[in-house]
């Protein structure tokens, strides 16, 4: 009998209750990625607006062993002797990573920030610095996070494997505002919590595309100074958009405010997963005694994926040394790429979808200046099941706003990233999204047309019946 039972239990244990896992497993956030790459693959014949990949064209499978010979070379240059060389490329390197000084110089040449470069942490892309900061920042179940929503996912995500208490600040159709970003801050303070960080993508912002203008800038930097916040500045997509950009926030952070969270996956190549984050604030202990946030940011990081890959640092110096540090120079022909693509999808929308049309159809959309996204408002509420009839019966993918809503939130909007079509596709996309965009708005308001006729013909007996009844009730 005693046998059976620990046969029983034991047939018990062969598979995981979901229940016992992490609560961060069943989150849709985690999910979104993967759906949407399951439906590209599903439907290899649509045109995807989904991805937020850079373009493929401007990549060469020898500029790897040019980026990393030149790297080689700066080393040997700098008085290495061969045998540092081989250990710089074969061994695990330090945990902050070995090429921080190039990439302080860059920011110097290219951002006008100035930082040591003991204060920059080398990491596995910018989602292990997300991971790395709000490790190192929240401390407690009263620590929230704010974000500026919508917004990138890879942030919340990262949250809320953390178990980080996330308050998002809605933007509105015209972006940040820190009239409401001061207001967040002021109920989570009544609240007893703690606001730690804001969370925010200034230029051209995945998913939205909207840019912070100087004036909410400096706004931003009062508000975190007064308030005492800290700023998460993540910007990726600056570096790669045609136009001069507006200076970056940490380059004006004279309060030490600003951690900056960077990327080389749309400015040099992203197989490299090589970002980095600055973390210049002074942390003081219990003794007195002060270090750097990016001491403690290595810390955490040695015990997560102790270092970052010695040959993608090597690739990526080896592409900075190129271009002395200029990442916009570097990018030049990309950034007129991917303006021109911004440009051509803007016109073929307003050409599928004229004014007067979508006016009619209660269509809008918002029109960037660069980056890789713009976003689009549908008079139908869209999920993933109207995006797999998107995909399957009109030939055109993109992304559900809700997806990138922290609360509710997007439900009637969709976003579209340019970065990874030709031409060709952008005209052949845009005539498919406005074929789809049609229909499901014919299909919408039948269906509401319908709900409505339901709906009177239902209520009229009642309301006889109810109106009969008020007059015998006066009668009496």
């Amino acid at each position: 009998m005693a046998g059976t039972t620990v046969a029983a239990q034991t047939r018990q244990r062969e598979y995981l209750e979901m229940a016992e896992l992490h609560g961060s497993v069943s989150e849709p956030v985690l999910d979104t990625m993967n759906f949407l790459n399951e439906v590209t693959h599903r439907y290899p014949d649509a045109i995807s607006f989904a991805p937020g990949r850079p373009y493929d064209g401007f990549f060469d499978t020898e500029q790897v062993f040019t980026h990393i010979r030149r790297y080689l070379d700066h080393l040997a240059e700098q008085g290495s002797s061969p045998a540092d060389i081989r250990t710089a490329l074969y061994q695990y390197g330090p945990t902050a990573g070995q090429i921080r000084q190039i990439i302080a110089e860059s920011l110097r040449a290219d951002e006008d920030t100035e930082v040591p470069a003991e204060s920059i942490v080398v990491t596995v892309g910018a989602q292990e610095a997300m991971l790395l900061v709000l490790r190192a920042l929240f401390a407690g179940p009263d620590d929230v996070l704010l974000v500026s929503s919508p917004c990138y996912v890879g942030i919340t995500g990262a949250a809320r494997l953390l178990d980080v208490a996330v308050c998002p600040v809605e933007e509105r159709e015209d972006g940040f505002h820190a009239a409401d970003l001061e207001a967040a801050v002021l109920a989570e303070r009544a609240r007893g919590r703690r606001p730690r960080a804001f969370y925010v993508v200034p230029d051209h912002s995945n998913p939205s595309g909207n840019t912070m203008g100087p004036k909410a800038r400096e706004e931003l930097l009062e508000l975190a100074e007064r308030h005492d916040f800290l700023v998460l500045e993540d910007s990726p997509y600056r570096q790669v958009s045609p136009g001069t950009p507006l200076p970056t926030l940490k380059s004006r952070d004279r309060a030490r405010r600003v951690v900056h969270l960077g990327s080389y996956s749309k400015t040099v190549f992203p197989g490299a997963r090589v970002g980095f984050v600055v973390a210049d604030q002074r942390v003081r202990d219990a003794t007195g005694g002060e270090r750097l946030l990016a001491d403690e940011l290595a810390k955490i990081k040695s015990m997560v994926t102790v270092n970052t890959s010695s040959l993608s640092q090597a690739a990526v110096a080896g592409a900075l040394l190129g271009a002395r540090g200029r990442l916009s120079e570097l990018n030049a022909e990309a950034a007129a790429y991917y303006g021109e693509a911004m440009r051509e999808m803007l016109r073929r929308l307003d050409a599928r979808l004229p004014a007067a049309r979508r006016e009619a159809l209660g269509v809008r959309w918002n029109e960037p200046s660069g980056g890789f996204f713009l976003t689009m408002r549908v008079p139908f509420r869209v999920d993933n099941t109207v995006l797999t009839t998107s995909a399957q019966d009109f030939g055109v993918i993109w992304t559900p706003m809700a997806h990138f809503y922290p609360g509710a939130g997007g439900h009637h909007g969709i976003r579209l990233s340019i970065s990874y079509l030709t031409p060709a596709e952008i005209d052949e996309g845009t005539a498919r999204l406005a074929r789809f965009i049609e229909a499901h708005s014919a299909s919408h308001n039948a269906s509401n047309v319908s709900h409505n006729a339901s709906s009177a013909s239902h209520d009229a007996p009642h309301n006889a019946s109810h109106s009969a009844s008020h007059s015998t009730s006066g009668s009496q």
